[in-house]
């Protein structure tokens, strides 16, 4: 699996020890926009292997972190890079405009 599951516990140490970009996808089973973004964030996933490293936190199971981050819509798409948050995104986008938003990282 090219996309990492993410969970309170190991949040941090995930995000800190990357020596790539993280992308955090924050979803939860019943948001079909979160559905949508699947497949696109799987593809950028193998694509870009190497490049950045993309995780999921299911935000029903996972509270605090989402919390923690202030997420209050999902999907929201979090970008950290050296340990640090560089970029929000919120909603569901496509293929090409996500590449465009991620280009910096990339």
């Amino acid at each position: 699996m090219s996309i990492l599951t993410l969970t309170d516990g190991a949040f941090d140490e995930t995000i800190n020890g990357s020596d790539t970009p993280v992308l955090v996808d924050f979803w939860a089973e019943w948001c079909g926009p979160c559905k949508m973004i699947a497949p696109v964030l799987e593809e950028i996933a193998r694509e870009q292997a190497g490049k950045i490293t993309i995780g999921k936190l299911n935000v029903d199971d996972n509270p605090d972190t989402a919390r923690r981050y202030e997420v209050l819509s999902i999907p929201t798409l979090l970008v950290f890079a050296e340990g640090e948050l560089r970029k929000r995104l919120v909603g569901a986008k496509g293929k090409g405009q996500l590449l465009q938003e991620l280009e910096e990282f990339l």
